[in-house]
């Protein structure tokens, strides 16, 4: 017997692999989102929000797809899909009743160049598009306003995320920002 595991093994605590008919892909990154590493601690929303932090950065380290005056395109740390987009303003805002009516013109822009700009680098077929208000609505960073924009694939809901509760992504971000940033046409 190898000492890999194959497709179908688990490993048990003595090391060796246990045939169990289920097939594994691996995605480690996954854990810090589960156990909510990163998470702004209550008090210091403003202070700590990756959101606020991310427009300091350059566009590779802060995975910035564009940047406008009022708001900017960031690529999801934790994608739904490949080249899921997140457009904010760099202001700290939480509520979208609170942008100024430029931010909301801006947004509303960013987006539309987003859906251009992921049809161009990856064929996009159609898109999910959205904000979730307050953490009771499933915003993780609820401090800082953002809206997805999550690009979809005919037949991108198959046995992987339905059955197996994993997404596939085939390519690194850094790789998916430089597409659809080459891709932005403002």
């Amino acid at each position: 017997m190898s000492d890999e595991l194959t497709s179908g093994e688990v490993a048990g605590q003595d090391g060796i692999g246990v045939p169990d008919g289920f097939a594994r892909l691996w995605m480690p990154h996954r854990l810090a989102y589960i156990k909510g590493e990163g998470k702004v601690p209550a008090g210091r929303e403003e202070e700590d929000c990756p959101f606020c932090r991310a427009p300091t950065l350059s566009d590779e380290d802060g995975l910035i797809a564009a940047r406008g005056q009022l708001v900017f395109t960031v690529l999801n740390l934790y994608p739904y899909n490949a080249g899921h987009l997140m457009v904010l303003p760099y202001r700290h805002v939480a509520d979208y009743t609170e942008l100024t009516p430029g931010e909301t013109a801006e947004l509303a822009g960013h987006t539309k160049n987003a859906m251009t700009a992921l049809r161009a680098a990856s064929g996009a077929q159609g898109f999910n598009i959205g904000m979730n208000m307050g953490s009771v609505a499933g915003a993780g960073i609820a401090a800082h306003l953002h809206q997805h924009v999550v690009p979809r694939w005919g037949g991108d809901t198959n046995f992987m995320p339905v059955v197996g509760h994993t997404r596939v992504l085939p390519q690194l971000l850094r790789d998916t920002r430089k597409l659809i940033a080459d891709a932005w046409v403002e």
